[in-house]
């Protein structure tokens, strides 16, 4: 089956940062749905494993966490799919990723896809859709806020995948007033445009952008990209009691500051529960399965930005290294063999 993967770490200019390659198809374990991937999103993980994580065993490393597609094949104690069904997915960083044309994946982790949704749209949400929901409900715990309060959210990054869709949950299913970080003006009008009540410039001091709106503080704080540069002002624009929540890897995390405020962190990694197969590892296919009513229904709507193409080396490429230029929105999907 075709493939697209590496075996050295290298930087994506180079021409063997990405191959496309001919690999044997993948056998079902017996809770394994065997998957023909029609579409796959990039996200910043793919880029990270990719200049972290070489091959250490002669085989090729596959990427790509987010896939749509239709079940293959079952194993033999599987219970939620059968073969012809839709499915989506984010997968486990811990095995072969989604660039290929069939790929192996658990199926408590799988939900069907949104019938009002194509492939390539449906592709683009599922590892950004889990993480922003694993975020809110999960680690900030939002829905047991009191509802009397006015309690605001800062979402720094807002404008990327998991922005793009943390936006949309936290403005339409939470009493919460959504604030979004964005520097460019189409950056701005996508964070608008997906719900957030006000949009804040993070290339200033966040706290000018928070006086502009009329505030002084927020009750919590989501940071998405870039934390080494905003974590410093946490302890000022937080409330007492407030809470931060981080999905990137930021080179120092020093917060001794926060402890005056009892101010909480909370970290956010999608690929947890699977990792560690933790007894909430079938949440994840909860979660989408929630995601995909919420679409179909029309509350919330894919995030795609970029449609690269097919799914190739060189389409690929284009992908992590608009992602790694830091100047995405949105997502960027591919689509078919």
């Amino acid at each position: 089956m075709k493939a697209i993967g590496y075996f050295h770490s290298l930087p994506i200019d180079q021409a063997d940062s990405l191959l496309d390659l001919d690999i044997a198809e993948p056998v079902p374990g017996d809770f394994d749905l065997l998957v023909e991937v029609k579409a796959v999103s990039a996200n910043p993980v793919d880029t990270k494993v990719r200049t972290r994580a070489a091959s250490t065993d002669g085989q090729p490393r596959i990427l790509g966490w987010d896939a749509a597609g239709v079940v293959r094949a079952v194993g033999a104690k599987t219970s939620r799919f059968k073969p012809g069904d839709k499915v989506w997915y984010a997968g486990d960083v811990t095995r072969a990723g989604s660039n290929s044309e069939l790929q192996l994946v658990d199926e408590r982790i799988v939900a069907p896809m949104p019938t009002s949704l194509d492939y390539a749209a449906a592709a683009a949400l599922p590892l950004t859709s889990v993480t922003a929901w694993e975020l809110l409900f999960d680690r900030l715990k939002v829905l047991t806020a009191d509802p009397t309060r006015d309690n605001t959210l800062l979402v720094i990054g807002a404008g990327g995948g998991v922005g793009s869709i943390l936006v949309q949950l936290a403005s339409k299913l939470t009493g919460w007033t959504v604030i979004g970080t964005a520097s460019r003006a189409a950056t701005r009008d996508w964070v608008h445009e997906l719900g957030a009540h006000y949009v804040v410039d993070h290339a200033r001091p966040l706290a000018e952008g928070l006086k502009a709106i009329g505030l002084v503080q927020v009750s919590a704080a989501i940071s998405i990209t870039h934390t080494d540069d905003y974590l410093s002002q946490m302890p000022d624009l937080l409330e007492a009691e407030g809470q931060f929540a981080l999905i990137d890897d930021p080179k120092s995390l020093d917060v001794l500051a926060f402890k005056r405020k009892s101010l909480s962190l909370h970290w956010e990694s999608m690929f947890t529960r699977s990792t560690f197969r933790t007894p909430q590892l079938a949440r994840q296919g909860e979660i989408l399965r929630r995601v995909a009513q919420l679409v179909d229904r029309g509350v919330i709507r894919s995030t795609v930005a970029e449609h690269f193409g097919t799914i190739n080396a060189a389409n690929l490429k284009r992908a992590h290294a608009l992602l790694e230029s830091g100047a995405s929105r949105g997502k960027i999907v591919l689509e078919g063999f």
